[in-house]
């Protein structure tokens, strides 16, 4: 039995031969450069930070005590740090220089406050440290 002419389009030729194995192999080398793109801006961080402790000073003021982790120590760093109120709002905000030195640095700093503070945290660390900051 033969199909209505026209009814169904033309008929599809095959893939030549070259793109049937070439269009995996592109495939792969997209999804390769996909991965390492991907692992270079969300893998492991360069500078990680962590708070070990704070103490409220008063009810304008916070001590926050935090670590900093870095792959190239020979790097200064800046850290953000903030404090925050009983209703969960900032109140109060602080960049921290981490000068060069050892891997693992240990930084205190009090942070003054808009409201009265209940709790002090490391928002993040990075390496593009402002003018301001710098001591060159």
């Amino acid at each position: 039995m033969a199909l209505p002419e026209g009814r169904y389009g033309t008929p599809r030729r095959p893939l030549p031969r070259w793109a049937r194995w070439s269009l995996p192999v592109i495939a792969v080398l997209v999804g390769g450069l996909v991965a390492w793109v991907g692992y270079r801006n969300l893998g492991t961080m360069p500078v990680e930070a962590k708070q070990t402790a704070f103490e409220v000073l008063d009810d304008s003021a916070v001590e926050i005590t935090f670590e900093v982790v870095r792959q190239t120590p020979e790097q200064a760093v800046v850290c953000i740090v903030r404090a925050r109120s009983q209703d969960g709002d900032e109140a109060g905000r602080r960049e921290v220089l981490v000068r060069p030195g050892a891997d693992t640095v240990r930084a205190t700093t009090v942070l003054r406050t808009s409201k009265p503070p209940v709790t002090g945290e490391v928002f993040g660390c990075s390496y593009q440290v402002p003018a301001y900051l710098s001591t060159r």
